[in-house]
């Protein structure tokens, strides 16, 4: 008989992804990777990093709930190419009952550079009804957990970063174009 004690599972700060390739038929006509193509970098990290916590296909199977993105936020920070491989590191910002927030950044695998960056909120949803549910208790003791072994890095700066166009500055704050601008 299958003992159903699972033994405590084990987080590293952060959390580091297998190394991925951008594979050819992801490049687009300019040359590098298609940004639809990073959300599924993105996306087999959190496979990885999810199933640490409990959520894989025999989650799926055996209680009949998962978790669906609510909400991602992806900044574009440098091109890959064909060929380049990437590693993913996620962190936990935090977790209520239902919600999960996290973060992830995309990272050159050999060199280190920073290639992007993704905020995300997940729903545990009960795939029966279709409806947001609270997490079990071994996953939020999991939560738990790997938060509290990622509790002395830092919140990331762009956590909670809002989209638009910054507005100008006033003509006496640019340097350089106030003697060609006439105020009325």
């Amino acid at each position: 008989m299958k003992d159903d004690i699972r033994a405590p599972a084990l987080f590293f700060a952060p959390f580091v992804s297998s190394a991925m390739r951008v594979e050819p038929q992801w490049i687009d006509y300019n040359g590098h990777l298609n940004m639809a193509f990073y959300h599924v970098l993105f996306d087999r990290a959190v496979d990885e990093v999810f199933s640490l916590v409990g959520f894989n296909q025999d989650y799926v199977d055996t209680r009949h709930a998962s978790t669906f993105t609510a909400e991602c936020h992806i900044l574009y920070k440098r091109e890959l190419t064909e060929s380049d491989q990437v590693r993913v590191t996620a962190q936990i910002i935090g977790f209520d009952d239902k919600r999960l927030h996290y973060y992830l950044e995309m990272r050159h695998a050999t060199e280190g550079w920073l290639a992007a960056t993704s905020e995300n909120l997940s729903l545990h949803v009960d795939l029966s009804s279709r409806k947001v549910s609270p997490f079990p208790a071994d996953i939020l003791a999991n939560l738990a957990l790997m938060k509290a072994a990622q509790s002395m890095m830092p919140r990331p700066s762009t956590v909670g970063r809002i989209i638009g166009i910054p507005p100008k500055a006033a003509p006496e704050e640019r340097s350089g174009e106030l003697a060609t601008e006439t105020r009325h």
